[in-house]
């Protein structure tokens, strides 16, 4: 990675070191951990876009965690669970109809909009009644759309089976011999490189930060029988697997190029990448922890990962697999 160093004068290799910062916002003292970039000739800090823009979605997301805000994220699945768009949202909600696309945009809401919001998102039912109280402030095509996914999609929702048990049950039909912890790391990976590659995650699920490296807890609970021990599965088969088939496609290449390591071998590549080690910050080796390793930490990591590497395709994952297991070695 490059960028121009005032000091130096010209465009220089740069490295990256997570720093704990704090700034004041609106009265409210909001803590940090920021990226810095510094010139590898003098030592010097450097201006870099990239870094400015992640610092920036950072501290935003810190100062909305401090205040009890709803985050961008949240507001978008608001929009996806009820089929409703950001003006009629606003409309219907009797706020000004370009309210929720500057929120949207990252505009931070007031405290009272946000606990509404929030209230949206958890409660179906209490969305259900501002949809019909309010029905006569939007058009009826999209009354009728949103209508219809809050009662005739919701069911289907419920029971349709999670990207996460779906790629959970792909991989064990795709590997022989996996273990829980190796099984663990491939989702960790399957989730980073479909974000790089299509700028979508593939699970909703968080995974957080223990000692043995990323984890989904829900996946943990239900294999941690087994152990350090292959798990075993039974009458697997490709039925009710809700993944795209691109979405298999770069689980079969994430089996590719990591499924053909140990469980260990994996989890020490994870210690080595930035989310899981951000996100453990200040605890100790052994320590245990259920913090969260957030998403926008793997987004980051993982696009920087397909930049350096100057990956053009999946198959070029293979390069990063490839360093990550000689270092590991050296």
């Amino acid at each position: 990675m490059k960028g121009f160093c005032e000091k130096c004068r010209e465009m220089v290799e740069y490295n990256v070191k997570m720093v704990n910062k704090e700034k004041t916002i609106k009265g409210r003292t909001v803590k940090y951990v920021a990226k810095v970039a510094y010139c590898n000739e003098c030592g010097e800090e450097l201006f870099v876009s990239e870094i400015r823009d992640y610092n920036l979605s950072v501290l935003d997301a810190a100062y909305r965690k401090a205040e009890g805000l709803i985050s961008v994220e949240d507001i978008e699945k608001i929009l996806e669970k009820y089929g409703i768009g950001k003006r009629p949202l606003s409309l219907l909600l009797g706020w000004g109809e370009g309210t929720l696309t500057r929120y949207v945009d990252g505009d931070t809401p007031s405290k009272p909009y946000s606990d509404t919001l929030k209230r949206i998102l958890e409660d179906k039912d209490y969305y259900r009644e501002i949809l019909e109280q309010n029905k006569d402030n939007i058009s009826p095509v999209a009354f009728r759309k949103s209508m219809t996914t809050v009662e005739g999609d919701a069911s289907a929702h419920e029971t349709a089976v999670s990207k996460l048990e779906s790629a959970v049950k792909y991989l064990l039909m795709q590997t022989s011999e996996i273990t829980p912890l190796a099984l663990q790391k491939l989702l960790y990976f399957a989730q980073g490189f479909q974000k790089a590659f299509t700028d979508i995650f593939m699970f909703e699920e968080d995974c957080e930060s223990w000692v043995h490296g990323p984890v989904y807890r829900n996946v943990y609970d239900k294999y941690k029988g087994y152990g350090y021990n292959p798990i075993e599965e039974k009458e697997l088969s490709f039925e009710d697997i809700n993944l795209t088939e691109d979405e298999k496609e770069l689980l079969d290449h994430i089996v590719s190029y990591f499924g053909c390591y140990s469980g260990k071998v994996l989890e020490h590549m994870t210690h080595t990448e930035e989310p899981w080690r951000v996100a453990r910050r200040g605890l100790k080796d052994w320590e245990s922890s259920d913090r969260i390793i957030e998403k926008k930490e793997i987004a980051s990591y993982f696009s920087s990962v397909k930049e350096k590497y100057k990956m053009l395709n999946l198959t070029d994952i293979k390069d990063y697999s490839k360093d990550l297991f000689s270092k590991l070695c050296s």
